[in-house]
């Protein structure tokens, strides 16, 4: 069965989509249509911005969806089997999958965005890579710091993104460093994403996606919330609101697909994040790029 996976936070790039839009009339037109609903100029960022532009969420998180949902549109025959997407890749991965129209889930995101950056700002939390730990003990160090502190993307066996407070992760990388962490770093973000500090951002996007129309999707999409199949409308939405103040279980999802009968994953958007993610889960799998 053939698996397509849409990127987060974190893989765009400069100039991303560009060739897209000169490339495609229909493309084309979804980009301009984008700027429309954002009102503004999105494609310019995108197309000219620097690196420090595109580093903001509220055009981060949009330009990472147009530019994965909009090279969905350009595969031949896209039918895909099963889907997932990692964070806000899970809205691309809706689009693709046709539970969300081009414009709602570009609203959505809209809105994901502005909520998110809203709560970063409000109190100052930031996230850690730790590499080298089995899951157990990274999870054992957050329980016992009294700051606010948790596990947030569980991104391939031995690497795990912990996600809080500036006190609690300054606390967890000493710690886990101690025990034996090939890397305990820091990340340049804008706060704790999927942790208990996003519970505003949460309750901002409730709203928007309960007011939001979604269909049942051309195949099932593995969450991050559940790192399990459903094509259930009801489900669909209610993963996607745990999943702003709950960790991104992508190991478990890749792993899910792959004993559900993923023979090949095609990652559809900016970057081979995932790719290299799939490999450190399962080295022989085939990987690719749309």
């Amino acid at each position: 069965m053939k698996a397509f996976v849409f990127p987060g936070q974190g893989a765009q790039f400069p100039g991303m989509g560009k060739d897209l839009y000169e490339e495609y009339s229909e493309a084309k037109d979804r980009f301009e249509e984008a700027n429309e609903i954002l009102g503004f100029n999105i494609t310019g960022l995108m197309f000219d911005g620097t690196e420090e532009d595109l580093r903001q969420t509220k055009v981060t998180q949009p330009a990472i969806f147009l530019h994965s949902v909009i090279l969905a549109g350009t595969i031949e025959d896209f039918r895909p089997e099963m889907v997932a997407g990692h964070s806000l890749g899970e809205f691309s991965a809706l689009v693709a999958n046709r539970s969300l129209s081009f414009a709602d889930g570009l609203k959505l995101v809209s809105k994901r965005a502005s909520a998110m950056q809203k709560a970063c700002e409000a109190e100052a939390s930031t996230m850690a890579a730790i590499l080298g730990l089995d899951d157990e003990v990274v999870e054992k160090v957050c329980t016992e710091i009294p700051d606010v502190v948790v596990p947030a993307n569980y991104n391939s066996p031995g690497q795990i993104v912990i996600s809080g407070s500036i006190a609690g992760i300054d606390k967890a990388v000493e710690k886990l460093s101690g025990l034996g962490a090939k890397r305990a770093i820091k990340l340049s973000v804008g706060g704790a994403f999927h942790s208990p500090l996003m519970e505003p951002a949460r309750q901002e996007l409730e709203t928007a996606i309960m007011n939001t129309p979604f269909s049942t999707p051309l195949c099932p999409v593995y969450q991050n919330f559940t790192a399990l199949p459903t094509s259930d409308s009801d489900t669909i939405k209610n993963n996607l609101m745990a999943q702003l103040t709950a960790p991104v279980r992508w190991t478990q999802t890749i792993q899910n697909m792959l004993h559900d009968g993923a023979s090949s994953f095609t990652e559809v958007g900016p970057g081979k994040v995932l790719q290299g993610l799939i490999r450190k889960v399962d080295r022989e799998v085939p990987t690719a790029s749309a």
